[in-house]
């Protein structure tokens, strides 16, 4: 048994009248008025909710979902690159330097501690002016 609706005068513009018969079909509505009820349900469960994406259509969450994938694998390919590089020429240092290891372990708090200061920027000239004493 269907339940009882309210009947309410409702004043709208021509072209917005038009839209909505326009796409009742679309939103499989049978009336208008079926179409208006949908459209204020949606946009109050829009305006009800913090997390406006259960209101997006499928398609942008899937598309969004997918750039965001392409985006991580291109940077984590790129950070797996810059390791290995970074690692050969550690290699190569390391071959033509006989560094102590306590000199070796200073020098690692040194960076971790400039890394974390300047938020990861840092430039082979910081590291000439700290070796020449300039820093």
């Amino acid at each position: 048994m269907p339940r009882e609706k309210v009947k309410f005068a409702l004043r709208i513009r021509p072209e917005t009248q038009q839209l909505v018969k326009s796409l009742c079909p679309k939103a499989n509505c049978q009336n208008q008025n079926e179409f208006i009820e949908k459209a204020i349900h949606f946009y109050a469960g829009y305006l009800a909710t913090e997390d406006a994406a259960d209101f997006l259509p499928p398609l942008y969450s899937s598309a969004l979902r997918g750039i965001v994938h392409d985006s991580e694998n291109r940077t984590c390919r790129l950070l797996f690159k810059l390791a290995v590089e970074l690692d050969m020429v550690m290699n190569v240092l390391a071959a033509g330097m006989e560094i102590p290891e306590e000199d070796l372990e200073r020098l690692r708090g040194r960076c971790v501690r400039e890394v974390k200061s300047t938020n990861g920027s840092v430039t082979l000239k910081d590291a000439v002016d700290y070796q020449k004493g300039d820093r």
